[in-house]
Order: C-alpha cells, then structure tokens, then sequence
C-alpha cells in the first residue's frame, strides 16, 4: 500500500499548550494559579505542567537561570483568552484586585475591550471580551477605516467601567473606545 502525504497546510484545531522559561518557579506557579487557576498536573524542580481544563497541560513553565530581557525585547508578547461577557471581564477584574494583581495594560482594541496582566517575569497574559456580536462584524472592523487609523486602541480606566457596568449603563456604549 502506497500513501501520499498532502503538502497543504493542515487545519489547526486549537492550541493544546505553551511553554515559558520562568526566573521563579515558586512565584510564578503562584500568579498562574491566582490570575488563571491553574493547577499543577506535574512538578519536579526543573519543569512544572499546569491546566485550567481539560487538556493535560495547558501550560509548562521551564526554571531557567537567565533573567528576563528588556521590555520590548524579541519574543513572545502575550496570551490572550477571550472571556464570554463584559461581566466575566470585570469579575475577573475585582478578583485580582482583590489579590493586589492589577492590569498593566488596560486598552480597548475596538474589536475587543481587554486588560493585559504581567506575571512575575513580565510575559502578559490578555483576558479579552469581544465587542462585536458576530465574526462578520469583527473582520469587517479589522478592514475599516477605525482601525486602520489606530490598529492598538484607547486606553482605558477599569475601575470607571467597573462603575458604569456596575450602574447599568447600556453595554452597547460600554464597549465603546472612549467609555471608560
């Protein structure tokens, strides 16, 4: 029996894991597990497997010697999670906070209100809500003028959207650069 390998790029399922080299283990399983919880699948003194699912492992942190380069620096920028609801957004806000774990970038990309947080080696993990109800609409923004002008987004303050949410303001203006 012959088989013949086609050279087309497969289609990706979805992403099963990364990998990050860590100055801190300890630490670093600490922000993990309060900022996405994590939980340790296996540890030795070299590797540690977490996941917050149902993969095996959806992270490996890597114990390295080296510290973490300049900001800006070549290599990975972020991870982003897209969460279901503006609510899930800001509930994961005020539990952090709660932790004394604030956002370091808290930015309306347009198509996504988002808040980036910087573990302990500064590698950002993004919680993202889409603003956009349908695929259509998200591709459609991306080709538009808007986001042509400004690809990154506005700034904004996440305990101000926290109050207008709080207040019942429409989420139709919510989501909006400039809201908060």
């Amino acid at each position: 029996m012959t088989r013949t390998v086609d050279p087309d790029m497969p289609t990706l399922p979805r992403m099963a894991h990364y990998v990050l080299r860590v100055s801190d283990m300890a630490a670093s399983i600490d922000w993990y597990t309060k900022v996405m919880g994590m939980e340790i699948v296996h540890q030795n003194p070299m590797i540690a497997f977490m996941t917050f699912d149902d993969e095996h492992h959806r992270m490996a942190m890597v114990q390295t010697e080296v510290e973490a380069g300049p900001k800006g620096a070549p290599g990975l920028d972020h991870v982003a999670y897209t969460l279901n609801s503006l609510e899930e957004l800001l509930a994961t806000y005020k539990r952090l906070k709660a932790l004394d774990i604030l956002p370091a970038w808290p930015i309306n990309h347009g198509l996504t209100t988002s808040m980036y947080y910087a573990d302990p080696d500064g590698n950002r993990v993004e919680f993202q809500v889409e603003n956009l109800p349908t695929k259509n609409e998200l591709n459609a923004f991306m080709r538009g003028d808007t986001f042509a002008e400004n690809p990154i987004g506005v700034d904004f303050d996440p305990e101000k959207l926290l109050e207008r949410y709080e207040n019942g303001d429409p989420l139709e203006e919510l989501v909006k650069q400039g809201s908060a």
